[in-house]
């Protein structure tokens, strides 16, 4: 398709929208929004503009670009929003994580209400307390209701069903009052449910003044196991009681966000407080920030973020000034169907607060920061260590094959595919062998290694026919070097099958040692010694164990299909009598192919014939 930037962007309208860059390959690499379409696209192709090297190096791969067009600022905001998290493009910055938060659900609008655990804000009238940041938490707090309060659990449409079936389970073991018996009434029902809403509201002073006057009376009526029952209550609600410290002598409910960054990456640390207490924190990781200045990275989470929660509290306050602020306010507010704000504070409690978030930030930036440092050692580091060590510059893609049988029955190929050290799973790859019968690894492995190739330059050539990138295929794309499980005889295997399809690809056998660990690589006729506390050979073992992990999994499942089948069954004369007559006699299928045929003989229904030919099936 023919693209005339310069004459597109004349033809941009002078209002708002949403404007997506492409790439040559039709990719969307970035998505954003605009006052006037006209103004915002043009900058970024003005070379007065003092662009970021990030923008720099996205406007280098635009390709083409189309827009969006609507009736306001807030409509392209919340387009954008939308666009992003679909096609999540490679230049904006992106949110990682996708978190949803519970919430406790009382059902005040029934005439018995229940406590609930809910995922969602629903739009009914219903009270909801929270988000909670720990699902597990708030199934704790529904438990320690129901044994505190007496309330019901099942669905049970009351009072309309009174009477109708027997108690449940909990009202056997007195943590429900069977209101589906009328064992008590709606008005005391409703007294228990006002309290249940004290206690969520953060009133505990009453509740555990209650239990304890039980403990006690319990205890002084020398009923110590129901004493303790009330003992462990108190303290759960001590506990819940202790979390929600007072951080406020204000009662809005408000989200206090910071951030940290590190190259690349940054954290944004939230801290939920409601009606004044603190119920929880998280922290959320994005990516594709370097150079990004704190106040657009902060932009960028609070409308990623904001979009896909469904509360949103009444004020907002952040630890830098955000691009949009007021635009952003409007689309919170009409989220929240009340006034939000958004605040920057520089002194005060409040600005204690956010100090206090972005030193959590800026500690979980650290300690990820430190844990990438290990991971990238564990694989780009040991790539770039393989690389040298069978000098490939620019080492990515590797592909390890392995053949699994039990003495040649049910032979199948494993691929496993790393790329930049990692394992790429989707790649993976098994081969159940076709032409092949018998125990013969070298056979089977250049039957894997032939249909693996010949594939993938049939694709190659199919995509080519099609005009369509190398990015819609899988087997077209290869290795950089390829890895055999085993030495010499192995990896002359692969090579017969590169030079039959003239292919260029090095390659690599991972050699073992008298105990079947690996040692060493062999490369062009010689073994390239590995240092066992190198990760280049941590990371070759990883790869070994993992095809061979692959092979055997999917030999399992094979095993399962077919149940019981020996590789006697396979040889020509060889019955049910003298396959168990030679399985009784020999230990292992080892032994059966290390014996004589004067020895395989002498097994009793077994002739000379019949030896023979298992003989010649083994060797």
């Amino acid at each position: 398709m023919y693209f005339n930037i310069e004459e597109e962007l004349k033809k941009l309208p002078a209002k708002p929208g949403v404007y997506i860059m492409h790439d040559d390959k039709d990719n969307i690499i970035y998505i954003g929004k605009a006052i006037s379409l006209k103004n915002r696209v043009r900058q970024y192709f003005q070379n007065s503009r003092n662009l970021t090297t990030k923008i720099q190096q996205m406007v280098a791969r635009i390709q083409y670009f189309e827009y969006i067009i609507t009736d306001s600022e807030l409509e392209a905001l919340v387009l954008e929003s939308n666009l992003i998290k679909e096609h999540r493009p490679k230049y904006n910055t992106m949110l990682k994580d996708d978190k949803n938060y519970p919430y406790i659900k009382v059902t005040v609008n029934e005439p018995y209400p229940r406590i609930l655990f809910a995922r969602q804000r629903g739009k009914d009238k219903a009270k909801y307390f929270g988000p909670y940041t720990s699902g597990k938490a708030v199934k704790d707090t529904i438990e320690l209701i129901r044994k505190i309060y007496f309330t019901r659990t099942c669905n049970r449409n009351l009072p309309k069903d009174i009477g109708k079936e027997r108690p449940c389970l909990y009202y056997q073991i007195k943590q429900c009052k069977a209101p589906c018996q009328g064992y008590i009434s709606e008005a005391d029902y409703r007294e228990s449910i006002n309290q249940v809403l004290e206690f969520l509201n953060g009133n505990y002073s009453l509740v555990t003044k209650q239990l304890e006057q039980k403990m006690n009376e319990a205890s002084e009526n020398m009923e110590y196991e129901t004493a303790a029952e009330f003992r462990d209550l108190l303290n759960s609600v001590k506990q819940i009681a202790q979390k929600q410290k007072i951080t406020s002598g204000e009662i809005e409910d408000r989200d206090i966000l910071a951030c940290a960054t590190a190259g690349d990456e940054a954290v944004v640390q939230v801290f939920f407080i409601r009606s004044g207490k603190l119920i929880g924190r998280d922290h959320f990781y994005l990516t594709g920030v370097e150079l990004e200045p704190k106040s657009s990275i902060m932009s960028s989470f609070v409308k990623q973020f904001y979009a896909g929660t469904p509360y949103i509290p009444r004020e907002l306050i952040l630890s830098e000034a955000i691009e949009d602020q007021e635009i952003i306010e409007e689309w919170l507010s009409k989220k929240r169907e009340q006034k939000v704000y958004i605040k920057v504070p520089v002194k005060g409690e409040k600005e204690k607060l956010v100090e206090l978030a972005r030193k959590n930030a800026s500690m979980v930036l650290q300690q990820d920061s430190e844990k990438i440092k290990r991971e990238e050692a564990k694989t780009v580091g040991a790539l770039a260590e393989i690389g040298e060590l069978v000098n490939i510059p620019g080492l990515f893609r590797m592909e390890s094959f392995d053949i699994s049988n039990i003495s040649g029955f049910e032979s199948v190929g494993s691929m496993v595919v790393y790329e930049n050290g990692k394992p790429k799973r989707n790649d993976y790859r098994k081969f159940k062998i076709k032409w092949v019968k018998g125990p013969d690894d070298y056979a089977s492995m250049y039957e894997v290694l032939t249909r693996r190739f010949t594939h993938g330059l049939k694709e190659e050539q199919e995509l080519k026919d099609k005009n369509m990138s190398s990015d819609f295929g899988s087997f077209n794309r290869f290795p950089d070097l390829i890895l055999m499980d085993g030495g010499k005889g192995q990896v002359n295997v692969a090579l017969r099958v590169l030079d039959e399809l003239k292919l260029n690809i090095p390659v690599c056998g991972m050699v073992k040692d008298d105990n079947h660990r690996t040692r060493g690589l062999y490369l062009d006729n010689k073994e390239i010694p590995l240092d066992r506390n190198g990760e280049a050979f941590k990371l070759i073992t990883r790869i070994q164990d993992e095809t061979h992990r692959f092979a055997i999994e999917y030999h399992r499942q094979l095993r399962g299909k077919t149940q019981v089948h020996s590789i006697l069954d396979d040889i020509e004369g060889i019955g049910d009598a003298r396959r168990r007559a030679l399985m009784k006699h020999y230990q292992s299928i080892d032994e059966i192919k290390a014996a004589t045929v004067d020895e395989l003989a002498l097994v009793e229904t077994m002739n000379k014939r019949s030896a023979q030919q298992v003989y010649d099936f083994f060797h």
